[in-house]
């Protein structure tokens, strides 16, 4: 493999870039019109353009950038995450055009595609899961019998689902139907496709991934797991490896299961098997994203490992280099992405021009980002600006240096989700690990926040005042017999 093009844009792209260049392997940049002066289309060795800003003219255009690669003499594409990473008919088409996909098989994607299909496919593997039913269901008499017999409150999920969209908790038998109508329409809205299923709604939940890597040999490995709790609309904002409430035994019990429902699907390459963890410790298998993961630096943070090298590796027939017995877990990471997002106006987008954007560095900080100072921020993607990425020995360790990472992050001309960033680093519950995916709803509110920066800024400034003292003391240094400077 000489040379591989990376179908994505901004941090990703110039992520998986740069291992490839350390590997000595060629990377092709495709960007649309307004990434046109990005990072990762000036670092890549060659660039095209794909088409106008909207990522349905661009970044989704995969027959275009099948086109490309063949032209430019491809030998991999790599899809990142979001766009055409788990398009399961991308991938059929990549291997067609005689290029290799950086991924896993498009039935692996098809079949984790589909939370129905997956649980199908998982529950011949006595992979734990949560109550309810695993079949697509649009008849309310029977949502409600489901309901009786699991036990409200119950969660209607739509099968083709992400990202909380087509989603909603049902707390009594009276909603029902409404709340299913809602998820059945928002369902065909979202994804074309109103399947849903019900399950038994987890009280309490945490969200616990594990990540796993399997090859074209019939090794699967588990690298351990990353908690993912921390969420504002269903979506991950604060990720860590590892989990601070796993037991080694249930780090082991959880990490099995992930192998297996990689297992149950022949799995190849870098995939995330997602389980959630209820108030007793029990867990249940949520999902497999068959990609890699925007959180998957911590990961790296922790075993030493490339992920993006691994996916390469395997993706070109390579065995694992390692296994599972030789895995070990080294101190504690933690990522905040840096969304351009206001945490006051309910982490609405934040679009405009990055008038100041320097960055944290020193030992144990990793930023991953694909934005530079004067830069427009777009509002046509994801607004995640960078991943802050810190390590350190102990997990308390890693939240000061966050906290330390997070006071060095200059940004100017667009609010970010930094504060917030700040206010989750701070708060008691997150600080000794009892907190849930309700983090944000239990304990966050932007006067929450504003309160919380005004005691900091106090803090700072006392802290200032006292080192100012300090200092002066000691230098302040009497002159006997008066000055002789001048003469």
């Amino acid at each position: 493999m000489k040379k591989i093009l990376v179908a994505n844009r901004g941090e990703i792209a110039l992520r998986v870039m740069r291992t490839a260049r350390r590997m000595g392997i060629a990377t092709v940049a495709v960007y649309s019109e307004i990434d046109r002066h990005a990072p990762h289309v000036r670092f890549a060795d060659e660039a095209v353009l794909l088409g106008p800003a909207p990522s349905s003219q661009s970044y989704l255009r995969g027959d275009k950038i099948i086109e490309v690669a063949r032209q430019l003499g491809v030998d991999g594409i790599h899809p990142g995450y979001g766009f055409l990473s788990e398009n399961a008919d991308f991938a059929r088409k990549v291997g067609e055009a005689g290029i290799t996909f950086i991924g896993p098989s498009p039935q692996s994607i098809e079949v984790m595609g589909s939370k129905l299909a997956a649980k199908e496919a998982v529950k011949k593997f006595n992979v734990p899961m949560v109550p309810g039913i695993d079949q697509a269901i649009t008849d309310v008499e029977m949502a409600k019998e489901i309901g009786r017999r699991v036990g409200y409150p119950i969660l209607v999920k739509a099968s083709a689902g992400g990202g909380g969209k087509g989603m909603r908790i049902i707390e009594r038998e009276e909603d029902t139907q409404e709340q299913m109508e809602r998820a059945i329409s928002e369902a065909i809205s979202a994804f074309g496709d109103g399947a849903v299923f019900i399950e038994k709604y987890v009280t309490g939940p945490r969200h616990v991934e594990v990540q796993v890597m399997g090859d074209m040999h019939g090794n699967i490995v588990y690298l351990f797991e990353r908690e993912c709790s921390i969420q504002r609309r269903h979506q991950k904002v604060v990720e860590e490896a590892p989990s601070a409430i796993l037991s080694p035994e249930m780090r082991r019990a959880m990490g099995e299961a992930a192998v297996r429902v990689a297992k149950s699907c022949d799995y190849v390459g870098a995939g995330t098997v997602e389980f959630l963890v209820d108030s007793a410790r029990d867990f249940f298998f949520l999902e497999m994203n068959t990609r890699l993961q925007v959180e998957h630096p911590v990961t790296e943070m922790i075993t030493g490992m490339d992920l993006v090298e691994l996916q390469i590796r395997v993706a070109r027939g390579e065995k694992l280099p390692f296994a599972q017995e030789d895995l070990r877990i080294n101190g504690h990471a933690l990522e905040l992405r840096v969304y351009a997002e206001d945490p006051l106006n309910n982490f609405l987008p934040s679009v405009g021009t990055l008038e100041k954007y320097r960055l944290p560095c020193g030992p144990g900080i990793r930023v991953d980002g694909g934005f530079e100072e004067g830069m427009e921020v777009p509002i046509y993607y994801d607004p995640m600006l960078a991943k802050l990425v810190v390590h350190g020995k102990t997990r308390s360790e890693a939240i000061q240096k966050m906290k330390e990472a997070i006071a060095a992050y200059e940004v100017e001309g667009v609010a970010t989700t930094l504060p917030f960033g700040q206010f989750v680093m701070d708060h008691e519950a997150f600080v000794s690990g009892d907190f849930d995916t309700h983090f944000v709803q239990q304990y966050y509110s932007p006067e929450k926040l504003i309160e919380s920066q005004k005691e900091s800024a106090a803090v700072a400034a006392l802290l200032g005042l006292r080192l100012h003292l300090e200092n002066r003391n000691k230098l302040t240094v009497p002159l006997v017999g008066g000055s002789h400077w001048g003469h």
